[in-house]
């Protein structure tokens, strides 16, 4: 056996021990690793002698990973597994191998280009066809472009563009193509948007996402009659969206007889490597080309796309770009070549295979789901599964206390369909975060909305995705589902609710997931503009103990501003009490807000006519005591012979009455007055007596036959007993004659009356300061 070159060996070693280290996740500061700025022209890094191979990987890392703790685990560098490593391999291989001499990378880079070449034309079933590697996924549809400019117009490298003004190419796109496609082909070619035509798909029978072949042909006769050149056309075998895959036998057939070029691009095409393939599919292997994507398919990181063509004029080829004598530009093929030696034949077959049964498996399972639509079932081998939730939802009228929102459609189609929406693009966003392995992606079509979309083909292999993650998958839309029907059910229900609530607003958003959006409108006509919009921001913040389910802090859908934003729901939400703690609440921070309002005018009153007050006490004074009392050496003989026994006097501001009080009392009984007593909120009365251990906005079991299981006694009884307790608790209280002896009753009231303040849980109402600590 051959040994290695010890060049080689020590390349892959490092590399093996480079990767082991990025995808470490541990980090270490620049003061760890000893390496400290010092301050002049040249930057840190560069002062010196120049940093170690393990210190610049080291920065690369922290680089890499930045501030984990500002980002969630999920963003790290995935593990890329073996075969990622043989694909990086082949890059920091290319750059070696372009150190040797011109002879010997001649014929490396030669045989590496022709033996890619070979085994992907044999499998993918395209036979003898050239390759082009490429990094952008459309360079290869651009240059294939170009050559079909040069084979249609002989004058061309002559004449430029002189001979397309004559004469102008038409280039044919799908309406399901990739969005910007047409766009970046005409920027890299140069041609006016008018070269573009797109080819609608089909509105009355087959599929909605696959070309129009009949409409194709008339309007390629159009082009002939005016004196254009059908140039080009891209047919999908797989569109970019769903999965669909155009009739590309019947479209070779029309592209024959009319001298166009036939490009193939899609993700069904890696099904061509497996023993069984679609008719559709099949016939893309006839066609004058096509782009292939074999990293996401293998889950190879940095491998080039490859394009397939067949010409037979090298010069041709030369001129567009296709081929190239640069030895650099046949080492792009190097990882890839790398990387289809270390996985074999068996090895690819088996992890496109495992991609379309993985789809296969969960087309099956959803459609024994109910409220899921499946929009690939006559795509029996495209391996993109798109579907979405679907239910009826009943029609019915806008009540009269309904707001508009903005760009909302008017009609009830237009309003369920942007209902749909939203539930469908909150499922999509729950089930990424609970399967993130499945690699779900949430996308927006034209005709059926927004859906949700699992292609393993493009993730599965990278993501490591496995039959128990599409079973967990379909456990987790089963759990959802009920969430979703109930919210539906709710939502009527919460309107009618809304409409007979004085003071409520009901605000018609279709974008928001939940049961819907209420507004709270203040309920004078006078008030301080600013006012009414604060009020759902405070409710929010007042029940964010309450709020579980039903009132989410942070809306993600929103489109409107002050709004009260409803989520999901389950059966067993009291939409009534709902509605009704949500009104009470605004009622009392409209109260509250008001009453800040009149505090600043209220509290600058006060104060003046407290200093009038102190005034007067100042000059009352004065005369009592005379005014040898105020000469300095006097006034301390005389109050030293005769002591005035003044008592100290003061303001105090009560806020609950509003009113000055004296200080007085404070001083001789060493505790502040009462005051006024204030009266009790309305804010304690406006939730239900709730049953032990129910949550808030949850369905009463009163007046129902459940006793527990455990317990002869029914929750009726325990919230009898509750409720008599809770009036009763305060009489012994009053009786007990030995918990303040010595003071007057009188007196005694007040401190006992603070210990009950500080010893008796919140129930709910507003605690009042008392005036020491407000003066």
């Amino acid at each position: 056996m051959d040994i290695a070159d010890p060049t080689l060996a020590e390349m892959g070693k490092n590399l093996k021990e480079a990767m082991k280290m990025l995808e470490d996740g541990q980090r270490r500061s620049e003061e760890e690793n000893g390496k400290k700025l010092i301050s002049g022209d040249i930057p840190g890094p560069l002062q010196g002698s120049g940093q170690d191979m393990v210190s610049i990987l080291q920065l690369v890392q922290n680089l890499m990973h930045g501030d984990e703790e500002e980002e969630p685990p999920s963003t790290r560098v995935q593990d890329i597994g073996e075969q990622g490593h043989i694909a990086l391999l082949g890059h920091s291989l290319g750059a070696y191998i372009s150190t040797l001499d011109k002879e010997k990378l001649r014929k490396l880079t030669t045989r590496i280009l022709s033996d890619t070449t070979l085994w992907l034309c044999r499998i993918f079933r395209y036979e003898n066809g050239c390759a082009y590697f490429h990094e952008e996924e459309r360079e290869g549809l651009a240059r294939i472009c170009r050559l079909a400019i040069h084979s249609r117009y002989e004058d061309f490298v002559v004449d430029g563009f002189n001979v397309l003004y004559n004469k102008k190419p038409v280039i044919y796109l799908s309406a399901a193509a990739r969005p910007g496609l047409g766009q970046y082909l005409c920027n890299q070619l140069g041609l006016p948007f008018p070269c573009l035509c797109r080819v609608p798909c089909n509105t009355m029978f087959g599929s909605q996402h696959q070309m129009d072949v009949a409409f194709l042909e008339k309007l390629i006769k159009d082009d002939i009659e005016r004196g254009r050149l059908p140039l080009l056309l891209v047919a999908n075998a797989g569109t970019a969206a769903v999965g669909h895959t155009d009739k590309i036998g019947r479209l070779k057939e029309l592209c024959e007889q009319y001298g166009i070029w036939l490009h193939v691009e899609g993700v069904n095409l890696a099904t061509l490597a497996l023993g069984y393939v679609s008719s559709s599919v099949l016939a893309a292997t006839k066609c004058d080309s096509m782009t292939l994507t074999p990293g996401p398919w293998l889950g190879l990181p940095a491998v080039p796309a490859v394009t397939l063509y067949k010409h037979d004029d090298p010069a041709l080829t030369l001129v567009a770009g296709l081929t190239s004598n640069k030895p650099a530009d046949k080492l792009r093929a190097l990882p890839l070549w790398l990387s289809l030696q270390y996985l074999g034949l068996d090895g690819i077959v088996e992890r496109i295979k495992h991609a379309c049964q993985l789809s296969q498996r969960l087309q099956e399972s959803l459609k024994k789901v109910d409220h899921i639509k499946i929009l690939v079932e006559d795509e029996l081998s495209s391996p993109v599964v798109v579907f979405r939730f679907f239910q009826e939802l009943p029609g019915s009228d806008p009540g009269p206390n309904v707001v508009p929102a903005p760009s909302v459609a008017p009609s009830a189609v237009g309003r369920e369909r942007h209902s749909c929406d939203a539930l469908n693009r909150w499922l999509g966003e729950q089930l990424k975060q609970l399967v993130p392995a499945s690699g779900l992606t949430v996308m927006d079509l034209e005709v059926e909305g927004t859906c949700v979309r699992f292609s393993p083909l493009m993730t599965a292999a990278a993501l490591g995705t496995r039959a128990e993650d599409m079973d967990q998958l379909v456990a987790c839309i089963h759990g959802k589902l009920p969430l979703l029907t109930c919210t539906l059910q709710l939502r009527e229900e919460f309107k009618q609710e809304v409409a007979g609530t004085a003071g409520l607003l009901y605000v018609d958003d279709p974008n928001w997931p939940g049961i819907g959006v209420v507004r709270y409108a203040p309920r004078s006509a006078g008030r301080t503009p600013g006012v009414g919009p604060r009020c759902p921001a405070c409710l929010l913040t007042q029940d964010s103990e309450a709020r579980g389910p039903c009132l989410p802090t942070g809306p993600e859908y929103k489109s409107m501003k002050s709004c009260i934003y409803i989520g999901m729901a389950s059966d067993d939400v009291d939409v009534s009490e709902l509605v009704e703690t949500i009104a009470a609440t605004a009622r009392e921070i409209e109260e509250n807000s008001r009453l800040l309002e009149n505090m600043t005018e209220v509290v600058r009153k006060g104060i003046q006519e407290a200093q009038v007050q102190l005034q007067k006490a100042n000059e009352e004074r004065l005369l009592e005591e005379g005014v040898l009392r105020q000469i300095p050496v006097v006034g301390s003989v005389l109050n030293w012979f005769s002591p005035v026994q003044a008592s100290q006097k003061g303001r105090t501001f009560n806020l609950t009455a509003g009113s000055l009080e004296s200080t007085e009392h404070t001083y001789v009984y060493k505790v502040q007055g009462s005051g006024v007593t204030p009266p009790q909120t309305p804010s304690a009365a406006r939730t239900r007596q709730r049953l032990p251990g129910q949550k808030p906005f949850k369905r009463s079991l009163r007046g129902s036959d459940a006793v527990s299981e455990t317990s002869s006694v029914s929750h009726v009884d325990d919230l009898e007993k509750m409720e008599h307790l809770s009036g009763g608790q305060d009489a012994p209280e009053a009786d007990s004659p030995e918990q303040h002896p010595g003071p007057p009753a009188a007196e005694a009231e007040q401190p006992r009356a603070l210990q009950d303040g500080a010893q008796r849980p919140d129930d709910g109402r507003p605690q009042v300061e008392d005036p020491e600590s407000l003066r």
